[in-house]
């Protein structure tokens, strides 16, 4: 299980974490300076949440989905315990937490840029495709899961399946 995690990390996130934003900011011409305290502070705090986030939804895929967030090896149970009774993709909302510190935290209007990209893709991707293998996989219960709980913007209140 641990090199299909990691096999999955390095081709999901770090891509879309280290790769992308090293690529745009060399053909930016960035240069880092100090950032001010707020932006560090605010950054920092919002790096530490998406991590603990990343961390317990894997987590939950593992041990509860019994596999991985990527599509080639994805969970063979449905999860809706956690943060997934909030939100049914707390694991691209930590991912854009994290870019959005990596912005602050580099001082960097086009990481933003890339988080607004990587955003909208997403927004494209889950209702096309993510969501219709759901359906397919795991049928009325996840019909149920996706009436009952946000795509993107989280619940107050957990949901809990009746």
């Amino acid at each position: 299980m641990l090199w299909r995690w990691t096999k999955t990390v390095i081709l999901l996130p770090f891509n879309v974490l280290v790769i992308v934003p090293a690529i745009v900011l060399y053909f930016s011409d960035y240069n880092w300076a100090m950032q001010d305290i707020l932006g560090m502070v605010t950054g920092t705090l919002l790096l530490i949440i998406g991590l603990f986030l990343a961390g317990w939804t894997m987590r939950l895929f593992v041990k509860i989905g019994k596999g991985t967030a990527a599509p080639w090896d994805p969970p063979q149970k449905l999860v809706v315990v956690g943060p997934y009774c909030y939100v049914r993709n707390p694991m691209i909302t930590s991912v854009l937490i994290m870019l959005i510190a990596e912005s602050l935290l580099l001082g960097s209007w086009y990481i933003f840029g890339w988080f607004i990209v990587f955003f909208l893709g997403n927004i494209v991707y889950f209702p096309f495709f993510e969501e219709k293998d759901l359906k397919k996989r795991f049928g009325e219960n996840y019909l149920q899961y996706k009436h009952n709980v946000p795509r993107w913007i989280p619940r107050l209140t957990a949901w809990k399946k009746k």
